[in-house]
């Protein structure tokens, strides 16, 4: 979508947000849109964070991330951790005397994995056949092959690995890197949300609440079909406000059939402008002054998005890399694509849902009629965009300071979700062992860390838990995750609670 002189002009007079854009235009008493319009951008200006102990604490090593979530718990035996005494006792039970606690209680017989593993890379890391793409960058990744959930819940366990808390009302992620590190720029949100269009993960969009952090550090959900944010863009009677105006004159149509004193309009704005000027310089803090600087963002939103989500200015190979061409990878690619746009723009974290919530068929990595048949669909959805985006980063200089999350709540497990004396197709939830890995600036590459049992089912050797996760990720930002804090209800919170460690052998 392109902007022009005439669009943008009928913007600040009529838009829902034009209060807000008019003052943004006009603080410094030289800017006019003519101006903005003619120069194609507005000013960048960084937009600070709000911690009382602002980082960075410790030495950066990366100041910006996208984090791809996989809802529903990806098989890590199926995909990044090799096991090869479940093909050995495939068929077989357990070997344990311990009931596991799954989420339908059904424990079928050991499964073996369904994709053969080969090692990858010069670094010879073992990943299968599910991802042959991401295997194709092997040597960028960092693999923790000992993550533990506290919940084999879907809800639960999605709010921990966002929040490192279980229940919801917490900040997630994204929103303490904006509270603490704020945005490189001040014409988009330091922390966008990019959801599968087929629906939203388990819990909805409390999966990116701001939680009891200030409203502005909430992430700001874009579409990757169609417009990119709903109702950005005013119109009047099914047109868009330029056609309205040159139709119509001085008056554009009311949908109750009226019309609207454009000239009444712009006095009122104006004045509307003038006393929320006044309310912000007394009160900064309030909830209104939240609201108007939301409103002076969606403001500028109404340039800097057209601009970031066209992708049409990239190059056919890019296009072609991302799968952008290919039914099967062109949502997630243009996610992916939207995504590594957004960072060149200033903005400081990117999440991506792979994977919607609960229905059937299943919109999701939740395989426990058949992982087969399940994450082959899943899969073919990610896998090649991925890998692309890993490598246009690097082949752009910016993976060295950026951080890659590839994450889900938790893992399957090594039996088949069935009778006690058969073989599934499926698998269970796994909260006591699973896979993730990291990309990026600051990381030992090429490596692997921790380890499940032989078969698969619980951590044995160097677990991580969530809260150790959190407080890497923060480290690798140059935050000290034990220093930033939000003093509510009589708590100094964070991330992290009171727990997490910095899982230092993971860093370069």
């Amino acid at each position: 979508m392109t902007t022009n002189r005439r669009d943008f002009l009928s913007w600040s007079t009529h838009g829902l947000t034009a209060t807000a854009l008019m003052s943004l235009l006009q603080r410094d008493g030289s800017l006019s849109a003519a101006d903005v319009v003619a120069k194609g951008s507005q000013p960048q200006l960084a937009t600070p964070g709000e911690a009382a102990d602002p980082p960075p604490h410790l030495g950066a090593k990366c100041k910006r991330v996208i984090h791809i979530f996989l809802c529903g718990g990806m098989s890590h035996l199926d995909s990044f951790d090799y096991k090869p005494l479940l093909e050995k006792y495939h068929g077989q039970p357990l070997p344990s005397t311990e009931k596991p606690e799954t989420f339908f209680g059904k424990i079928g017989l050991l499964r073996k994995n369904d994709w053969e593993f080969k090692q990858r890379g010069e670094c010879g890391l073992w990943i299968s056949d599910l991802f042959p793409h991401i295997a194709g960058v092997a040597d960028e990744l960092t693999i923790i092959r000992s993550m533990i959930a506290d919940s084999a819940n879907h809800t639960p366990a999605t709010f921990q690995a966002n929040t490192g808390f279980r229940l919801n009302g917490f900040p997630v992620l994204g929103s303490w890197m904006s509270y603490g590190l704020g945005c490189e720029t001040d014409d988009l949100p330091a922390y966008v949300v990019l959801p599968d269009p087929r629906g939203f993960p388990a819990g909805g969009t409390i999966n990116w609440s701001n939680g009891f952090l200030p409203t502005r550090h909430q992430g700001v959900a874009f579409r990757t079909k169609g417009s990119p944010i709903e109702d950005l863009f005013p119109k009047w009677a099914g047109q868009t406000g330029a056609d309205a105006r040159k139709s119509q004159g001085t008056h554009v149509p009311r949908s109750d059939g009226g019309l609207f004193d454009l000239e009444a309009e712009r006095e009122t704005r104006e004045f509307v402008a003038t006393i929320n000027r006044r309310h912000q310089a007394t009160r900064p803090e309030s909830d209104l002054a939240a609201r108007i600087k939301s409103y002076e963002l969606a403001a500028k939103m109404q340039l800097s998005v057209p601009r970031v989500t066209d992708l049409a200015g990239e190059t056919a190979a890019t296009q072609e890399a991302y799968g952008l061409n290919r039914d099967e990878t062109a949502e997630f690619g243009r996610s992916c694509l939207l995504a590594r746009r957004l960072l060149e723009q200033g903005v400081r974290f990117v999440q991506l849902f792979a994977g919607g919530s609960f229905g059937s068929p299943r919109i999701n990595w939740d395989g426990h009629e058949s992982v087969k048949e399940n994450h082959t669909q899943e899969a073919l959805r990610v896998d090649q965009p991925v890998a692309a985006l890993l490598r246009d980063l690097r082949q752009r200089g910016m993976l060295d300071d950026t951080l890659v999350l590839f994450t889900t709540e938790f893992g399957r497990t090594p039996f088949a979700q069935s009778e006690s004396n058969t073989v599934g197709g499926g698998r269970d939830h796994n909260m006591y062992g699973f896979s993730v890995w990291m990309a990026g600036g600051g990381l030992k590459h090429g490596l692997s860390y921790g380890s499940t049992d032989d078969v698969g089912w619980k951590s044995v050797d160097k677990p991580v838990y969530w809260h150790d996760f959190h407080a890497t990720v923060l480290n690798l930002l140059g935050i000290d995750h034990q220093r930033l804090t939000y003093y509510h209800n009589g708590i100094e919170r964070r991330l992290t609670n009171v727990h997490g460690e910095v899982v230092s052998d993971l860093l370069a």
